[in-house]
């Protein structure tokens, strides 16, 4: 079972194939474990290493571009699974595909990564365009 915890080889391939110039959106629906182990066997609470990873990769976030455009709480799953429950729900824009790429290269991003990959039980990363919000749904 994949625990969709970091970037798949074949699937990033694909995601930085889309050409389209100008920023993308990337929503991100996050689910930490309650404990969250490190590599050397520390641990802490999930949110708080979560926190961790915010904290540290903020800095080369906001040097790419980056910003959060929306972020939200989730309450209630009305459609879907029962058992999916979001921590952190929030989309990040990036300038471009170029911005996102050079933030996930960066060493000091790198080395913030340990938080998340000792924080995430789950998450969920999807790649949108922007686009004019209106009345309607479609």
């Amino acid at each position: 079972m994949t625990d969709y915890t970091g970037f798949e080889g074949d699937a990033f391939a694909q995601f930085r194939a889309i050409d389209r110039d100008g920023p993308i959106h990337m929503l991100n629906l996050v689910k930490v474990k309650d404990t969250a182990t490190y590599p050397d066997g520390r641990t802490c609470p999930g949110v708080e290493a979560y926190h961790a990873y915010g904290r540290d990769s903020a800095p080369v976030f906001t040097r790419v571009g980056g910003r959060i455009v929306w972020s939200g709480t989730m309450e209630f799953m009305l459609i879907g699974p029962s058992d999916e429950q979001w921590d952190f729900c929030f989309i990040a824009e990036y300038p471009s595909v170029d911005a996102f790429v050079e933030m996930i290269k960066d060493p000091v991003y790198r080395d913030a990564m340990v938080h998340r990959q000792a924080a995430v039980q789950t998450s969920r990363l999807i790649r949108t365009a922007p686009g004019d919000p209106g009345h309607g749904f479609g």
